[in-house]
């Protein structure tokens, strides 16, 4: 399988169907990481913006948000998008440098790309001291066990699996989760919450092909196994989709600087 990195800047190639195949984070998401913070978040800054579709969800409830984003294509697709309040950085979060402070720093699904060496660290100098730091995202799937036994079998020749496993190995059985078991060790971070935001959505086939078209590990694939792959899934679907979309959130506070 093609590494980490290339699954990283795989995603510019399909900026518009991200932008159109991806869904919203809904309003309970802000109420979530603001009833945490227990004031209200004045600045925020997001790591890995993609096409800003949470970056919206904060700057339409008056955060003031630099989004940062790596990919041209992508951060061109999210200025289409955002209100004019938002400001906007090609940068990776490796090439952030500490200057500014943030009440809040936030990633939608993207803190898997960023390089694990010195994480905490860079993400605690760019936060207020009792600043919050988010994460959230999780995998989009297929309510029918019987049609997700389907998709897995017409995909196999291609791919054994299109999620991302988990960045430090923690078992999908263990009750907290990556980031969380990174935040509850490290020395910058304390008070780390998990929780869960329950989310079911309906779609046609066709659109989830769409949304398989945004999936990185079907992007590093080379262009006729990807179409070979969308070709077969899409004969065993039904017309209409259930689908489970969980959104999983993880929670920390900057500790305060002695």
């Amino acid at each position: 399988m093609p590494g980490m990195p290339d699954r990283a800047l795989s995603f510019g190639v399909v900026a518009e169907a991200y932008e159109r195949f991806r869904p919203e984070y809904p309003v309970e998401l802000f109420d979530r990481v603001t009833g945490y913070a227990g004031h209200p978040v004045r600045t925020a800054l997001e790591i890995g913006a993609g096409t800003g579709k949470a970056t919206r969800l904060f700057a339409r409830q008056g955060v003031v948000v630099t989004a940062t984003e790596p990919d041209g294509a992508m951060l061109a697709e999210l200025r289409k998008h955002v209100p004019a309040t938002v400001g906007t950085m090609q940068a990776a979060f490796e090439d952030l440098r500490p200057g500014e402070r943030y009440g809040l720093v936030y990633a939608a699904a993207a803190l898997h790309w960023t390089n694990p060496e010195g994480r905490w660290s860079r993400i605690a100098a760019l936060l207020e001291p009792g600043g919050v730091f988010a994460s959230f995202g999780g995998p989009f799937r297929l309510a029918d066990p019987a049609v997700e036994e389907a998709v897995r079998a017409a995909r196999a020749p291609f791919l054994q699996s299109d999620e991302i496993p988990s960045p430090d190995g923690t078992p999908p059985e263990q009750e907290m989760q990556w980031p969380g078991t990174e935040l509850q060790r490290s020395q910058w971070f304390t008070d780390t919450r998990q929780s869960t935001l329950e989310r079911r959505l309906t779609m046609s086939a066709r659109d989830y092909i769409g949304h398989l078209s945004t999936i990185s590990a079907y992007l590093v694939l080379p262009a006729p196994e990807r179409e070979q792959a969308f070709s077969r899934i899409m004969r065993i679907l039904p017309d209409r989709l259930e689908m489970i979309a969980d959104i999983t959130v993880h929670l920390a506070r900057r500790r305060s600087e002695d």
